[in-house]
């Protein structure tokens, strides 16, 4: 397989699991408007440091009202992390596969991609934001099934199932990461139930909910809840259960070794976390180190399987995000 076919299915995945995570990220804060009592008002602003799109948020001069970021992450195309350019990218890249991916999944995409276009204002409306935003959550899921269902297990899929893998477990931490904002204010301490709503609604982001009252058997909590989400072997969405996919996918492939060094960092760092003993700052300090980790992993994969383009050029499905003060969001560049 040629590196480039090879680097633009990888990023397909990536982006499609993406527009999906974003999707469920914008909806776990706004379900958790809908529970919150009257009187506090839910900050959004967290939402920007998480995806780590801070820079290019406030070289806009937006207001840090719901709707603007809202805005911000659905459909502003100079945010590449938003929804719509996550697509925009996707379907480019399906669209140079087209000899590779089976005729329906171009299909999907495409049609969904003017489906998204074309109802984007509901996804602004805060009435009809939710069945939007379920909307992009199952033709992302839908999309995933056609692929699953109907390519050759060549190293195609192979590395499409790196790229979901390692998005996943990226987009699944900064979810999780919504809870260790400060969405709440300081002083809330009459919010106590709340909090364990949030976990519920963490959960229910990450279609979790039922599975974790299957294994764990007990109320949710936020200890359970984070080893869960973190660290469960047999839910999909877990990042530990995404791990090691990515590693049962990268031992078909040939010049594995380096990455495989580098995927066992992050094996090990997951496998010694107490979460018992980290407060809201240690979990978010926790994450920004998790998500370190995944971007060394996917470095190893660009350097083993990707080399650079002549000139070190970047192509157009691969634009860069600016990264928060501490680390970049997305490592999609070669």
């Amino acid at each position: 397989m040629l590196a480039r076919v090879a680097e633009n299915i990888y990023w397909l995945a990536r982006y499609l699991e993406r527009a999906e995570n974003t999707a469920r990220l914008i909806s776990v804060n706004a379900n958790l408007l809908l529970d919150l009592q009257r009187g506090y008002e839910l900050g959004w602003l967290p939402l920007i440091e998480i995806t780590g799109s801070r820079l290019v948020f406030e070289s806009q001069k937006r207001r840090n009202d719901e709707r603007e970021i809202v805005q911000f992450l659905l459909a502003e195309p100079e945010n590449p992390g938003s929804i719509s350019a996550s697509l925009n990218a996707a379907r480019e890249n399906a669209r140079t596969l087209r000899d590779i991916l089976p005729d329906e999944a171009w299909e999907i995409l495409n049609e969904f991609f003017q489906e998204f276009t074309a109802e984007l204002p509901s996804g602004l409306n805060r009435r009809t934001r939710y069945n939007f935003l379920k909307r992009i959550v199952l033709a992302s899921q839908t999309l995933a099934g056609v692929l699953d269902g109907t390519m050759s297990r060549t190293d195609a899929y192979t590395f499409l199932m790196l790229g979901r893998n390692l998005e996943r477990a990226d987009m699944t931490s900064r979810i999780v990461d919504v809870r260790s904002a400060q969405i709440l204010p300081a002083d809330a301490s009459d919010l106590g139930p709340f909090h364990t709503i949030q976990w519920i609604s963490v959960l229910r982001s990450l279609s979790g909910q039922h599975m974790y009252r299957q294994t764990r058997r007990a109320r949710v909590t936020r200890v359970e809840s984070l080893d869960f989400a973190l660290r469960d072997a047999q839910f999909p969405r877990s990042c530990l259960f995404c791990l090691r996919q990515t590693e049962l996918g990268l031992r078909t492939l040939s010049r594995s070794s380096g990455v495989l060094d580098t995927l066992a960092g992050a094996h090990r760092f997951l496998a010694q976390v107490n979460f018992a003993d980290i407060d809201q700052a240690g979990l978010h300090q926790l994450i920004d180190h998790l998500q370190v980790y995944l971007n060394g992993v996917h470095a190893s994969i660009a350097q083993a399987y990707f080399p650079a383009l002549p000139g070190n050029a970047r192509r157009p499905m691969q634009q860069s995000q600016e990264g928060s003060s501490t680390l970049p969001l997305f490592a999609d560049g070669s």
